[in-house]
């Protein structure tokens, strides 16, 4: 009777010592964190001091080359459909999961020619914030995002990384 007790005791105590972040509770979350959370801007995928585990690249996607986007929001949306396409390994696509793992938000901004200035960190996560540098890297093997040179600046866009237990990621966008 007594190791069906501890039994009980360990199963519940497993259940319980993980936080995460609730989907439903993003905006929530968001609203806490200062606009501009430790901005961290990075111009390379692997930057200075990164903590994340595995900086190793997978061979490269080919991605057609990218379209001039004709407005604002047709750039997020193409961004975020290239982000998928070049990271079929780290992405997702489908319902996402009632319980995030992370919910990294980085704002990217562009050179005239679609390839990356700088990348900003605009919401950290608490619990898993190794989620930012694979965002970050997912970012860097969408690039370049097309020709801008037609769209007023500045040349930007945010965007909402959606992580589940897998720690693949779902850009808001899609969503």
């Amino acid at each position: 009777m007594a190791s069906a007790g501890l039994g009980l005791i360990v199963l519940m105590a497993g259940c319980s010592d993980s936080p995460r972040a609730l989907g439903s509770a993003t905006s929530a979350a968001s609203a806490n964190a200062p606009a501009n959370t430790a901005a961290e801007p990075t111009s390379t995928p692997a930057g200075p001091g990164s903590r994340a585990p595995n900086t190793a690249q997978k061979p490269a996607v080919s991605l057609a080359p990218p379209k001039p986007p004709r407005n604002h929001d047709e750039l997020r949306l193409q961004a975020a459909h290239r982000l998928v396409e070049a990271n079929p390994q780290h992405s997702y696509i489908g319902k996402v999961p009632e319980i995030l793992l992370a919910i990294p938000v980085l704002e990217v901004t562009l050179n005239r020619d679609g390839s990356i200035k700088r990348i900003v960190v605009l919401r950290k996560p608490h619990e898993e914030p190794d989620t930012i540098q694979l965002a970050i890297d997912a970012l860097h093997r969408a690039a370049p995002y097309g020709d801008l040179s037609r769209l007023p600046s500045p040349w930007k866009f945010t965007e909402t990384f959606l992580f589940n237990d897998e720690r693949r990621f779902k850009p808001r966008t899609l969503d």
